[in-house]
């Protein structure tokens, strides 16, 4: 086994809320700097800055883990994530179908852009990422199990955008198996009050969307390698 810091929650250029500074170079660049053994990209319902950031992080021997920050229906954020790039694009096409069409404000909400592992601009998502789709949260496990990635419930302890202050419990049916939780000062509480986290894996991590709020190497998971699926099915289990 072996001890990985991790931060499992970033976002890069492409999300509108993402600051430009935050290529996935700069992403890796950073991470290498501050310590950090694994780390995902998990910009708002899409991955299509995730080639780049692979290649960013494998530079610096760096385990990466593609990714996407989801938002469901009900406006609930949830984490996916994959063993390998393939599986996340694959995802990325699917979600892709279920986003509304509405058109990106770059005045407003920012750019949306999408870059190569030498920072070069590839494009700009035309339609506004940050709006929730056509997926609701009950319908995320089976669909990203379906692309051997799992599913993680983000800073459930949030008031917004979170399993908790969006449905306000957690369904009977749930099936996910680890939980984001923003600050683990408050994990005690949630423990208290909903018996189905205590089965749980619980993870924290920075949701960067500058380069200084990138985590530190302060939380750590055990995992039989640094290779991606051994990195999730220490998630799972």
């Amino acid at each position: 086994m072996v001890r990985l810091s991790y931060d499992l929650h970033m976002h890069s250029c492409l999300s509108p809320c993402g600051d430009d500074e935050m290529l996935p170079s700069n992403i890796a660049g950073m991470a290498f700097v501050k310590g950090l053994d694994v780390i995902a990209l998990t910009d708002h319902n899409s991955c299509k800055n995730c080639p780049a950031a692979e290649k960013s992080a494998q530079r610096h021997g760096i385990s990466f883990i593609p990714g996407m920050e989801l938002c469901t229906s009900e406006e609930v954020h949830v984490l996916c994530l994959f063993p390998a790039l393939e599986k996340a694009m694959e995802f990325d096409r699917y979600v892709e179908k279920e986003i509304p069409p509405v058109k990106n404000n770059e005045k407003i909400f920012g750019h949306q852009l999408i870059v190569d592992e030498d920072d070069n601009e590839k494009g700009r998502e035309p339609f506004l990422l940050i709006n929730a789709s056509n997926i609701s949260f009950d319908e995320v496990y089976p669909i990203v199990s379906g692309f051997c990635g799992i599913m993680i419930p983000a800073h459930i302890d949030k008031s917004s955008n979170s399993l908790l202050s969006n449905l306000g419990f957690i369904p009977a049916d749930s099936r996910f198996k680890c939980a984001e939780v923003s600050n683990f000062n408050n994990l005690s509480k949630l423990l208290e009050k909903h018996e189905y986290l205590r089965n749980c894996k619980i993870i924290s991590n920075s949701d960067a969307h500058f380069l200084g709020d990138i985590n530190e190497p302060v939380n750590f998971i055990e995992a039989r390698s640094k290779k991606p699926e051994d990195i999730l099915d220490a998630l799972l289990n």
